[in-house]
């Protein structure tokens, strides 16, 4: 279990005063989250493990904008396990998924 939470510190570092900004960019961060996890999940379930390492790349930049810097590291081992068929970290990121889910939709 990951003792850390998903934060918008980068995101404000990022749009600093301007609002208007950071409400696109949660929009369009919230929005590929979405589809990103969908499409991991598909080729989780087709034991795709390649095209699956490809979308565990991709969701490691929504990892890092939430301020979640052991979970990008876990990410990064599961991408390499990934490209190995191994699984032993599904859980974990799974969980860390669920995390930024749950907080992007307080968003």
């Amino acid at each position: 279990m990951i003792e850390e939470h998903p934060n918008l510190i980068q995101v404000n570092e990022i749009c600093g005063s301007n609002i208007d900004f950071k409400t696109k960019l949660i929009y369009i961060l919230k929005s590929e989250l979405i589809s990103e996890i969908d499409t991991y999940q598909k080729n989780l379930s087709l034991n795709n493990y390649i095209e699956c390492a490809e979308n565990v790349h991709k969701l490691k930049h929504k990892i890092s904008i939430l301020g979640l810097e052991k979970s990008y590291e876990i990410a990064v081992f599961f991408e390499e396990d990934l490209r190995k068929s191994n699984l032993k970290r599904k859980v974990e990121f799974d969980e860390i998924l669920n995390s930024m889910l749950a907080f992007t939709a307080d968003l």
